[in-house]
């Protein structure tokens, strides 16, 4: 049974909110929906590839098998050609994440009422089904990168060599301070533009569907469909940028000059 909304905002509210832990206006709060469908993916994902896995010694491969062999030979073609270090981390990071950002992203591409309309009869106010469309999530990935950038950097160059980095580059010892302001910024924009990119895109994709959602049957048609074979670019593309700027910044953090 369909739910009845006073005005178009009231839908766009229903829609664009969470299904929340907690106060949702505290930090502290937790959104349930993003929880669930992060990790469901993630889970989506081992699934495939495990049984990709197995099958690899079964004769002929499947189309999974070679889907996942397709996709793990373009990564690491890009690990190749962007890292400069040595690691076995950078290129099963990098397929995790181009995986399951994509993933995530293709929950999108859903029925748009669907899911949330099931849960209005189940007794939930909210259900938002795309992660990436929560900037906890996508400051939560872009943060983990973050780390790994710090501690690759100081494990590649040392203390003393990261301090060094931080604090003599660009201008020398006569400008520390100005150089240390410079190399904080420089550091935070990794992990900011990283998150802001992906969520501002997903977030203004679903918004899109939203308003679209909100015209007449027949203009949902003749638009809905463009715009769902345009998203899918899009979503495959932000995974892919977001999957090539992590391997550059680590691909930095291992560089000693």
């Amino acid at each position: 049974m369909a739910v009845e909304y006073e005005s178009a905002g009231d839908y766009i509210k229903h829609h664009l909110g969470h299904l929340t832990l907690g106060n949702p206006e505290s930090f502290w709060s937790i959104h349930l929906d993003t929880m669930f469908f992060s990790l469901a993916m993630g889970g989506l994902f081992l699934f495939l590839f495990m049984q990709a896995a197995k099958r690899v010694s079964e004769g002929v491969p499947g189309g999974l098998q070679n889907a996942v062999e397709m996709i793990v030979g373009f990564v690491d073609q890009q690990v190749k050609d962007t890292f400069h270090g040595r690691s076995n981390v950078i290129a099963p990071l990098a397929l995790t994440l181009f995986v399951w950002i994509f993933l995530m992203n293709l929950l999108k591409l859903l029925p748009y009422d669907l899911l949330p309309y099931a849960a209005h009869a189940i007794g939930l106010e909210y259900l938002r089904i795309n992660p990436t469309s929560d900037i906890n999530a996508t400051f939560g990935m872009s943060i983990a990168v973050f780390l790994l950038i710090i501690f690759y950097s100081i494990k590649i160059k040392g203390g003393v060599g990261f301090a060094k980095e931080m604090l003599l580059h660009p201008f020398g010892k006569w400008l520390i301070p100005f150089n240390f302001v410079l190399k904080v910024v420089e550091e935070i924009a990794k992990p900011v533009s990283l998150s802001l990119r992906l969520f501002g895109n997903m977030y203004a994709g679903g918004l899109i569907f939203t308003l679209i959602a909100l015209l007449p049957w027949y203009i949902q048609w003749s638009l809905g469909l463009p715009w769902s074979l345009f998203k899918l670019l899009i979503i495959t593309l932000q995974a892919f940028i977001f999957m090539v700027l992590t391997i550059v910044y680590l691909s930095m953090a291992h560089e000693d000059h």
